[in-house]
């Protein structure tokens, strides 16, 4: 499988990207953390580690560490604006329940 972003994520992160002047691409991982025991975590890659597997969609590259791949594999990342709150939203297969805030999930 796969990890892949949306065209609303691709262009985001591509703009950012540009306004920061360096990086290579998105880093996307899991740390242990919250309710539910684990939490997405996101950063700029300005230089991939060796063991990262590279993922593109529209143009934008995903890091993603070995460990983290076996949680994300799958995952599909957009980017909405609703309302007031803009943010990166996870599709996650691999995800079969989060906490009640959203900070955390179990797989």
């Amino acid at each position: 499988m796969a990890v892949t972003l949306t065209q609303q994520a691709a262009d985001h992160v591509g703009r950012y990207l540009q306004k920061r002047g360096k990086g290579v691409g998105l880093r996307l991982g899991v740390r242990t953390t919250g309710c539910s025991g684990l939490a997405y975590k996101l950063e700029y890659v300005d230089a991939p580690a060796a063991e990262d597997q590279v993922f593109e969609s529209f143009g934008v590259k995903v890091f993603i560490d070995p460990k983290s791949l076996a949680y994300l594999d799958g995952t599909e990342l957009d980017y909405a604006r609703e309302g007031l709150n803009e943010g990166f939203k996870f599709s996650n297969p691999n995800e079969k329940a989060s906490c009640g805030c959203g900070e955390s999930f179990t797989v």
